[in-house]
């Protein structure tokens, strides 16, 4: 179903807009208007995001608006589809940004309207970005509470400044206005966070818990940035500062106690015990299926000659792999929603609010944190590939997966995806070197319904079983991309080139949006920031993907077990810190 469009026919409703009072100074695109556009709109409507193919991320796309009118009309802010949706009721479905991202406030909305009003200047070439929104109620009442308030009260008032309510807040203080909207340079409420930890100025004090975080300070900074926004109906009231809400649970010793139970539970011990299975996750009753990909050697990487080729698929080099287990499908779901979705309280880092010694290892387990929006964005749940994870969501799956079944599964090494996918050949795809062919056996470019992914299983197998390897979704591999990984890794393909930095790591196999050349077996792709250019969200969640929409993975299980060490390197492998 098409999105619902935040353009329609809106011109009645300048007759409803609020009695804001603002100033008819000259308003300053660069400093007033851009950052307020920022925060709130091109997450939903910037370069590479159209919710109700509006976008607004220039002046001309702005203007432009979509089939239902303009999204500007320079003089005119009734014809203005950024200043008319401002002013909806809360409850209206149309209201932007929308009530569970937080209002603007009359203030800033009164600056969009007299920008608009003003003729809606733009410097020519100015594109907007994306910066994180910034609401009073979430980001900085939690600061002034806990390390403001208990100096800067009515009581108290040091410095003769009060931060009870918007009013003394703005105009007491010995030096005020200490609050300056859209100037972080005037604004001492943010400059004075900046101060060394052993300047007399710094504030909160040293000896008052100070310094703030860099992501408070960060927070203070935008939200000046962003206008200052503060309900006029704030009552802000001292409390206590709030540490960590608990101690991490997910470490070392939680690892040991999966480990023990992963040996206890897994009775294969050669491999010609190694058989295919289908079994179903204990937590959930969702079936997965695993074949068995048996040891060998292979060449990995592409030759000189082959079509296409990049210069990371070299220099081609002999591997050796163990024998491992690995899923038939890419990982659905139905499978990871019950991982992803959780009613138990976490924190940012995905560790349990609340948790107790008694608990299950599983559910110690880090799990993320609620999505911004649904992570399919749309493409569909039911038999689809999950999507939009993190490379730390995907190990950490694994992990979560382990725990019950007393199965070791992990994401495959570079080289074990590669081994897997050519199934024994040495052509660009497993079924020879003519492209032609990739259409019996992957969904892409030309071939993907709706230009989107689809259903696992739809397409026939490799030779050794394994559905949707190439094409579909990408698949996230354990190593850490490097242009010459392959001269580096030893010649147990067991080992992976383990990570060092957040970014970037491997994903191999193409996607539904994918030209047949990236589809191929030694065909790579490395991982990078801007996959989450479009997560609102500060810092970024180390959970989500917004901009990976063809982004999945699939499951390993070796047949040896490794060390507990071992273990925790694998499902802790490249955590992406903000």
């Amino acid at each position: 179903m098409k999105p619902a469009n935040p353009l329609r026919s809106l011109a009645f409703l300048a007759a409803l807009a609020p009695a804001v009072a603002f100033s008819a100074d000259k308003v300053d695109f660069m400093k007033q208007v851009k950052p307020l556009l920022e925060g709130a709109c091109t997450h939903c409507h910037g370069a590479k995001e159209d919710k109700g193919d509006f976008r607004m991320h220039t002046l001309e796309d702005m203007k432009k608006g979509n089939e239902n009118g303009p999204g500007l009309t320079p003089g005119d802010p009734s014809k203005s589809a950024i200043y008319t949706t401002l002013i909806l009721d809360a409850e209206d479905d149309m209201v932007m940004p929308p009530k569970k991202e937080g209002l603007l406030e009359k203030s800033q909305i009164a600056i969009i309207k007299t920008w608009i009003e003003q003729g809606a200047e733009w410097p020519s070439g100015v594109t907007l970005e994306q910066t994180p929104r910034i609401t009073f109620a979430k980001h900085i009442q939690p600061i002034l509470e806990e390390n403001c308030l208990s100096c800067h009260n009515p009581d108290k008032a040091k410095g003769d400044w009060i931060a009870s309510t918007k009013k003394e807040a703005f105009e007491s203080g010995e030096n005020a206005p200490n609050i300056v909207p859209f100037d972080t340079a005037k604004s001492a409420i943010y400059t004075l966070t900046t101060l060394g930890a052993d300047e007399d100025d710094l504030m909160p004090p040293k000896k008052s818990g100070g310094p703030l975080s860099k992501e408070q300070i960060t927070f203070l900074k935008l939200w000046v940035e962003q206008g200052a926004p503060w309900p006029d109906d704030a009552k802000l009231k001292a409390k206590e500062k709030k540490g960590p809400a608990t101690n991490n649970p997910d470490n070392m010793e939680l690892v040991k106690k999966i480990h023990a139970f992963i040996v206890q539970t897994s009775k294969e011990k050669k491999e010609a015990e190694m058989k295919p299975y289908e079994t179903k996750v204990p937590k959930t009753g969702v079936p997965y299926s695993m074949v068995v990909i048996k040891s060998g050697e292979f060449t990995m990487g592409s030759p000189a000659g082959e079509a296409n080729r990049a210069d990371d698929e070299g220099p081609q080099t002999k591997k050796k792999i163990k024998p491992f287990w690995m899923g038939k499908f890419e990982v659905t779901w139905d499978e990871y929603e019950p991982f992803q979705l959780t009613n138990i309280g976490r924190n940012k880092d995905g560790s349990r609010q609340v948790w107790a010694p008694t608990d299950k290892p599983e559910d110690l387990i880090s799990q993320p944190t609620p999505p911004y929006q649904p992570m399919d964005f749309g493409m569909g749940r039911d038999g689809y590939p999950a999507i939009c994870m993190t490379h730390h969501a995907a190990n950490k799956y694994c992990q979560w997966l382990s725990a019950q079944t007393g199965h070791f599964y992990r994401l495959p090494t570079e080289a074990e995806w590669e081994y897997a996918a050519r199934a024994g050949t040495t052509t660009a795809y497993f079924f020879g070197d003519d492209p032609k062919q990739l259409k019996d056996y992957a969904w892409f470019f030309e071939n993907a319904p709706n230009f989107q992914y689809a259903k696992i299983g739809l397409k026939k197998p490799n030779p050794w079983g394994l559905h949707d390897i190439y094409g579909n979704v990408c698949e996230w591999t354990l190593d850490q991309y490097a242009e010459d990984s392959f001269s580096k890794l030893g010649e147990n393909g067991s080992l992976w080139n383990k990570s060092t930095t957040p970014y970037p790591h491997v994903a191999r196999g193409g996607h539904y949006d994918d030209d047949p050349e990236l589809c191929r077996s030694a065909a790579r792709r490395a991982s990078n920031p801007d996959w989450k250019q479009q997560d609102p969200q500060l810092p970024k969640s180390i959970w989500y993907l917004t901009d990976a929409t063809w982004l999945g993975f699939r499951i390993v299980r070796p047949l040896e077990i490794p060390t507990v060490e071992e273990m925790f390197a694998a499902w802790n492998n490249g955590v992406a810190k903000e």
